[in-house]
């Protein structure tokens, strides 16, 4: 996988998280802003770019929630290995309404 995909696979999983704050909220508008956003890319030692990477889902938060409230904190970080060798695993917090 190289980085554009990887930052592809970031922005899936933000658009999972939009999928799971819609369901189990009923709308996207109860987000009053993003707090923090840890991304953590499968990568190999010699990979740099991790924050490329997060910048799928972080982006698109910004899309969602305008660039005021949809950017938080961010740390990106490399993994060896993440469970099921999947590429990245984002966690955030969010300030609900």
């Amino acid at each position: 996988m190289d980085k554009e995909e990887a930052k592809l696979a970031a922005q899936q999983v933000g658009l999972t998280m939009l999928s799971t704050i819609q369901a189990h909220l009923g709308s996207l508008n109860k987000v009053k802003r993003v707090i923090k956003v840890l991304g953590m890319v499968n990568s190999t030692v010699d990979f740099g770019e991790h924050p490329f990477v997060i910048n799928g889902c972080s982006e698109l938060f910004a899309k969602v929630w305008g660039e005021e409230n949809g950017i938080g904190t961010r740390s990106a970080v490399g993994f060896g290995s993440l469970p099921g060798n999947i590429p990245v695993e984002i966690e955030a917090l969010f300030e609900l309404e």
